[in-house]
This record gives structure tokens, sequence and C-alpha cells, in this order.
């Protein structure tokens, strides 16, 4: 087992490089100067170039790139061209912000979609079965920024329930772990859960019907197993597959979640990508997406790491 993890994190280092180079280009290719929203319209030519100077903007692009990662190797991932703050500290408040909102939807779907699926894969070509495909479908098919807009009109607006923004009381954006900021949590939580509802539900729905009605699942009701031991022994066998997806529907919850954080004002990444973009914050944009980008590779590695755990056919192909 060691040996596998160690030949996967190898794998790992040449794509943490091209993830770095994706991110690093897509950003330079962006239209316009960054410079432009801070700089002085009646700015000289001079104090322009010294405010590129300053930002290592005037050297050639492969030399930015360089400069780059050699600041990332050692924990620099510069300043903030908006606001002056150094990039890191915005980027991984923010990213904690992420993942404490992508947990709770992972808490809420992923427990929900594997008892549906179960249930629908059991109870395959009836009545159940169609209902729970057809909520799958509706489900991955409503547009969640829709769905989270509809959510604070009735909670919030008409009924009053539970707060529309922030992570806190009057829109603030530190977390804090107690019910008045544990409120804020909720609608965007239950919002981003309902695509991986119906992701999950669909693929264990799949799972569960393929192995019920496997031949080695006859012989374990022949000899005599219950049928609790019998779903035991299902489970198991679709547990690789099922985590691979949970894995994967965990990293587009982190970062996918641009257009909720926006709706509900919630401060994390994708709100930090959003405002990064629109201000053409280079520095920050390039941090925001490869600290995202690699959280997914990092995502990647677990998940193969907990499938050769769990099912030793993987360990071996």
């Amino acid at each position: 087992m060691l040996s596998y993890f160690l030949r996967r994190l190898i794998l790992v280092l040449p794509v943490a490089f091209g993830v770095s180079v994706v991110c690093f280009a897509l950003v330079q290719i962006a239209l316009g100067d960054p410079l432009t929203a801070i700089m002085p319209v009646d700015a000289t030519a001079e104090q322009q170039a010294a405010m590129r100077a300053a930002y290592g903007l005037d050297k050639p692009v492969p030399v930015q790139y360089l400069i780059w990662v050699g600041n990332l190797l050692q924990g620099e991932m510069g300043r903030s061209i908006a606001s002056g703050r150094p990039v890191a500290a915005e980027v991984f408040g923010a990213v904690g912000n992420s993942l404490l909102l992508a947990a709770a939807a992972a808490v809420i779907a992923f427990p929900i979609g594997i008892f549906l699926g179960f249930l629908a894969g059991y109870f395959r070509d009836t009545a159940l079965d169609r209902a729970v495909t057809a909520l799958s479908i509706t489900g991955v098919s409503v547009p969640n920024y829709w769905l989270g807009i509809v959510l604070v009109i009735i909670f919030s607006v008409n009924l009053g329930w539970l707060p529309s923004m922030g992570a806190g009381p009057g829109g603030s954006q530190d977390w804090q772990w107690d019910w008045a900021h544990m409120r804020h949590l909720v609608l965007p939580a239950v919002t981003l859960a309902v695509v991986p509802i119906g992701i999950v539900a669909r693929t264990v729905r799949a799972l569960a019907g393929d192995i019920l009605s496997m031949d080695f699942v006859t012989a374990l009701y022949a000899k005599g197993l219950s049928r609790g031991d019998v779903l035991r022994h299902v489970a198991r066998n679709a547990a690789a597959t099922a985590l691979s997806v949970m894995g994967l529907q965990l990293g587009y919850l982190l970062g996918g979640s641009i257009l909720i954080e926006t709706v509900f004002n919630w401060p994390g990444s994708g709100f930090l990508l959003s405002n990064a973009i629109f201000q053409r914050d280079l520095p920050l944009l390039q941090g925001t997406i490869l600290v995202l980008a690699m959280f997914f590779v990092g995502m990647n590695l677990i998940v193969d790491v907990a499938q050769a755990a769990i099912d030793p056919r993987v360990k071996r192909n």
C-alpha cells in the first residue's frame, strides 16, 4: 500500500507542474491591463513604468512565470493589486470558508444520494425507482443559482426563517461556531447540495442495480445469507466507484460554487475569484485558481489511495 501511495504521489508532480503552467497562461492571455484599475487616469509614463516594474509585469512572460513559481516554492504568492494585501492570506481565508460550505453540502448530499440510489437500485424498474430517477434528473437540471434565489425568496423574504447573505449577523464575513453564524450556512449548503444529490443517486442506483443482478448475489442468497448481509456485500462492491464519484463531486463543490457564493454573498473562493476577475487582479486570480486546482489534484490522490484500500483490485491494476 505504501509503494502504491508513493507511485501515485510521484505522478502528482508532473500534474502539478502542468496545472501551474495552465493557471499562469490562462491569466496571461486575458485581455486588458491589470494595472488600469489602480493607476491614476493622469499617470505619467514614468509612473506607469514604475508600477509595472513593482509587480514584475515589465519582464518577459517566461521570466514572470519562473519568478512566480520560485515565489510559490517559498510560500509567497505576491500581493493583490486591488487591495495590496498578501494573496496567500486572502486566498487561504476564502478557501477555508469554501471548504466549510463544501463540507456542509457534502454532509447533506452524500448520505441522501447514497440512500436514494440504493433504494432505486434495489427496487429497480418500479414506481419508486422512476420517482427517484425523476428527482435526480430534476436536481441535476435545475440551475443552482436560480434555486438559491428561490430559497432566499421563500425562507428569507417571505417566511423570515433564515438569513440570506454573508457568513454572520449583519453581513459579517467572519465565521464563528455558534447558531447565529450557522444559520447563514443553511441556505447556501442546501442549494449547493442539490446537484451532487442527483449525481450520487444516479451513480449508486446504476451500481447497485448492476451488482444485484450478478450471479454472486444469487449465490449469497442460496447460502442462506440475510438480506442485510447481502446488501453489505453489494455496498462493498459499489464503494470504490461511488467513492470516486463523491471525491470528484467534493472537488466540484469547492471549485464550482462561484455562482452560489455570489448569490448568498458567501466570503469563499468563488466570491473571491469573481471579484478578482472583475478587478483584473492577476496575482489574486492566479493564486485562487492555483489553490483550487491543487485541491482538486489532492482530492484525486486521496480518492485513488482510498479506492485501493477499499478494493484490492484497483491496486493490482
